[in-house]
């Protein structure tokens, strides 16, 4: 009787077969055999493995494996080199995977025509200035990405019409070994018809317009040095020479436009960038956040010095099904203090916009901006390209409807009286987006502000 109830009590601790089969089938650890890349007729194959995050001979946790495919399949899409990529296993020998890279690539060289408004965005120049076709820019871009298969862009800009522009700049984002350092060289030259001289109490640009001559004439010579310890992080320190030039007239009608009422300045200026992706998709996040930060010193004189610091944070999460919040926020603050214009943009100009404010600037020394989405992907539509092709045979576009509001302010110690300035601003609306290949994302947006006013507004952007 003993002998039996020992030999219950022991098989009741040995393992079933079910057990020993997930035992057979969930192995420890996997170790990556081997990583092979397809469809990479350009790219050099170091430059796609140096946005994985597996590599040969690595040891991986079975409940990490699926999460390190998707992570890489996302940075290498990042990358803006390809319109599609997959990452996968291929195979699996024993505890041994062999992993499989699948990309189609860009059109890296197309010669494309220029045709941009000059004013700061669409409604602006559709309202303001009844779409006049003299205020336009137009030219030819050459715009040579993923060069010499590393990456590296050298882009050739020759632009003619309202104002004149000429820019050449070349991109290595790693120039050694270790796939950590790289450099950025530019040159830029331009000729302005037109000159944004002040803003108005109702805080609208003010123009001047010299149709005999150019306004305004600038020109900049760059070097960024960059330093990128892995997939997520990136470091920018670039250094500059700028010189400005603006009409009498320009000087004349605001005295404050430069230093000492001038009509030229010119300084060597320093920036310092620091930032971290860590997103499923950084030209339209829905999970994961992004942050900046930045340091600018102009000048080294008294006459030009300026320092800015720059903040930036991103937040995307999903919450149901295809459907995600957004959340980011951005704070700037320059000192010393100065009434000087040309130190002044804040509001309304670059990222700084909020919409539902697309027709006002708020000029300011310290401000900030923060904005809440909540989006929803209602539809996906593939569309079949009709010629043929190894790569664009699929056309993917993705449609999102969102609602949102934005909160900003925008100090300026120089100005007490007029519409935005010191002032709570707070915008809201509902929109549409539209996101495709080629890092397009266009926006359809009927937004809201605290001074009553409404209106549809467009946006867009593309990667080329």
């Amino acid at each position: 009787m003993r002998y039996w109830c020992l030999v219950i009590l022991l098989c009741s601790y040995l393992p079933t077969q079910a057990q020993i089969s997930d035992s057979l089938q969930q192995p420890i650890e996997y170790i990556i055999g081997g990583i092979s890349i397809f469809g990479n007729k350009k790219t050099k194959d170091y430059i796609i493995l140096r946005e994985a995050t597996l590599k040969k001979g690595d040891r991986v946790a079975p409940d990490q494996l699926s999460q390190k495919l998707i992570e890489s399949k996302q940075l290498i899409y990042n990358t803006g080199l390809f319109v599609d990529d997959s990452v996968y296993v291929d195979r699996l020998q024993g505890n041994v995977a062999f992993i499989h890279i699948r990309v189609k690539e860009r059109l890296y060289f197309l010669p494309l025509p220029y045709f941009r408004l000059v004013d700061r965005n669409f409604n602006e120049w559709w309202v303001q200035q009844n779409r006049s076709l003299s205020r336009v820019n137009y030219g030819i871009k050459f715009n040579y990405n993923n060069f010499t298969g590393q990456n590296d862009n050298l882009n050739i800009w020759l632009i003619n019409g309202y104002n004149q522009q000429v820019a050449l700049r070349y991109n290595l984002p790693f120039f050694d070994k270790g796939l950590k350092q790289g450099i950025n060289v530019g040159f830029g030259y331009s000729n302005q018809r037109e000159v944004n001289y002040a803003t108005s109490l109702a805080n609208q640009q003010l123009f001047f317009k010299n149709d005999n001559n150019y306004a305004r004439t600038f020109y900049r010579v760059d070097a960024t040095y960059s330093y990128r310890p892995d997939q997520f992080q990136r470091h920018y320190f670039r250094v500059s020479y700028d010189s400005d030039n603006i009409a009498d007239t320009v000087a004349a009608l605001n005295p404050m436009f430069f230093p000492n009422g001038a009509t030229q300045v010119k300084y060597i200026d320093f920036t310092y960038l620091y930032q971290y992706f860590n997103t499923d998709y950084n030209v339209y996040p829905s999970k994961g956040w992004q942050a900046q930060a930045s340091l600018y010193k102009r000048g080294i004189d008294k006459t030009t010095n300026m320092w800015q610091v720059g903040l930036y944070g991103l937040f995307a999460k999903p919450i149901l099904p295809k459907t995600f919040i957004v959340a980011d926020a951005s704070a700037t603050i320059k000192f010393p203090y100065n009434p000087y214009f040309f130190s002044q943009a804040l509001l309304g100009y670059g990222s700084y916009q909020m919409p539902g404010l697309e027709y006002y600037v708020a000029d300011g020394m310290a401000g900030g901006l923060a904005h809440f989405s909540l989006n929803h992907q209602f539809l996906k539509y593939i569309f079949k390209n009709p010629i043929k092709s190894k790569t664009h045979d699929k056309i993917p576009f993705r449609f999102y409807a969102k609602i949102y509001t934005d909160v900003g302010y925008a100090y300026n110690p120089y100005i007490n009286n007029n519409l935005l300035n010191n002032k709570l601003l707070h915008t809201w609306g509902f929109g549409l987006d539209i996101v495709s290949i080629y890092d397009f994302v266009f926006r359809l947006e009927y937004s809201f502000n605290q001074l009553g006013g409404k209106g549809l507004y467009l946006h867009a952007n593309n990667g080329f």
